[in-house]
């Protein structure tokens, strides 16, 4: 389940048209929801309040097995839309697959003249975070310095580990450091340029995305009418080279290559993604919740007419390592998921396989609610009936030949959210269970 300022980052970026989808680092980030999801350790608590829509207070506690805890601030320079646990869309709060939106480039925001003079400023957003009883410290600066280029610098400060250090003849990492990071997306491409002062480290981050973007420019005055009166007549992008049989969709690939000045060493790999596009809108941030020119992308993907189930293929190499990982993941039906990863390194010859499922838990629907007390006309059962019924929950697992095997189970209890798991080792006769743990998140704007 996602903490509570990892909700209010991504409320951020979607308020301000940032498409952090786009970038290579989350090129698996569809497989990684179903085959890596994290289960809790202990007993964790979350309160979270939102006073105003610039201002949020995150608390959180640690009981088990060990006693600590955080608080945390955050404010930005634009309203959020920041729901509470009780009203906010349960999918929002939690990894998931996802069909990725169509890129695009991002746009400016709407510009403010007072007297002939612009006032409106550049968006940015402030995080902090202290931990009681360690004092460490983290910190999170973000800013969008143009349309299509935003600035990131994340800070760690840990003294205890500092001092610790500093008295051990070990030589190993610091814990606190210093990243700068530039990402420059245009939709085709995104770029991000990194810098970690720990061990004076370079990187650079590259993700094309191959076919037409999404443009509302690029659409004639007759091709907006005819949008405007039947928007299943959008040209889907997976249409653009038609192909007799197997799946259509868009190719995303990309690299990275880092260097580090402080341990003399440096790295490179690269990746693709096939991603099947069963929608034809543009991205969803920069929708309403509700469109009548364009279908949702959960409608369309749910429509009888799709004739591919939304699919993710996805390949990485890491030539210096030797590592080789594809995964291979689908939305079979409705409400379920699965995934499957195949890992190799052609210097040990090690492998594994993973497999993973995403079920989906939904309330009984108003119809059934009707049928089952008897009561109801033909009117409001039709009414009923065109009503989704509401996700109340998901529960993940997955299965490794490393005998690996992991459970989760997240859902919404009245007001609160709440995150229970379990991860084992069914090789380790001494150790078999890793990880166990409750997980609950309340927060509200009231």
């Amino acid at each position: 389940m996602h903490p509570f300022a990892t909700y209010v980052l991504r409320s951020y970026y979607k308020a301000t048209g940032w498409n952090e989808d786009n970038l290579y680092a989350n090129l698996t980030r569809s497989s990684n929801a179903i085959l890596d999801f994290t289960v809790p350790r202990g007993l964790h608590f979350s309160i979270s309040k939102s006073p105003n829509t610039l201002f949020q207070t995150t608390y959180s506690m640690n009981a088990l097995p060990s006693l600590n805890g955080s608080v945390g601030y955050i404010f930005t320079s634009c309203d959020l839309d920041v729901k509470s646990s009780k009203d906010v869309r349960f999918k929002d709060m939690v990894d998931r697959f996802k069909v990725y939106d169509q890129p695009a480039r991002p746009v400016d925001k709407e510009e403010v003249f007072l007297g002939g003079k612009r006032v409106d400023t550049r968006d940015y957003l402030l995080y902090g975070r202290i931990y009681v009883p360690t004092g460490r410290l983290d910190a999170l600066y973000s800013t969008r310095i143009s349309p299509t280029l935003q600035a990131l610098v994340a800070a760690i400060s840990d003294p205890r580990s500092d001092l610790s250090q500093s008295r051990s003849t070990r030589s190993s990492a610091s814990p606190s450091n210093v990243m700068l990071s530039l990402q420059h997306d245009t939709g085709r491409w995104c770029t991000e340029y990194t810098y970690s002062a720990e061990d004076s480290m370079f990187g650079v981050r590259m993700l094309h995305n191959f076919g037409k973007l999404w443009t509302p420019a690029g659409l004639g005055a007759g091709e907006e009418s005819s949008v405007s009166a039947d928007p299943s007549k959008v040209k889907r992008v997976d249409e653009e080279d038609a192909m007799e049989g197997g799946l259509k969709g868009r190719i995303s690939a990309g690299a990275e290559i880092y260097f580090s000045a402080k341990e003399k060493s440096a790295g490179v790999s690269t990746g693709i993604r096939f991603t099947t596009l069963p929608d034809a809108t543009p991205p969803s941030f920069n929708l309403p919740v509700e469109s009548a020119t364009f279908p949702s992308a959960a409608a369309v993907a749910s429509s009888s007419s799709l004739t591919q189930p939304p699919t993710t293929i996805t390949a990485l190499f890491n030539p210096m390592m030797g590592h080789i990982s594809g995964a291979y993941a689908a939305h079979v039906s409705k409400d379920l998921s699965l995934c499957s990863r195949f890992d190799f390194n052609v210097y040990s010859y090690e492998s594994e396989w993973t497999m993973g499922t995403e079920w989906w838990l939904r309330s009984k629907s108003k119809l059934a609610a009707l049928e089952s007390s008897g009561g109801g006309g033909a009117l409001e059962a039709s009414e009923a009936s065109s009503m989704p019924s509401e996700v109340t929950g998901v529960v993940k697992a997955r299965f490794s030949t490393s005998n690996d095997v992991a459970l989760m189970w997240e859902g919404r209890l009245h007001n609160i959210l709440i995150g229970l798991g379990v991860a084992s080792n069914l090789s380790s006769h001494s150790k078999p269970i890793k990880a166990l743990g409750l997980e609950l998140s309340y927060f509200s704007t009231e």
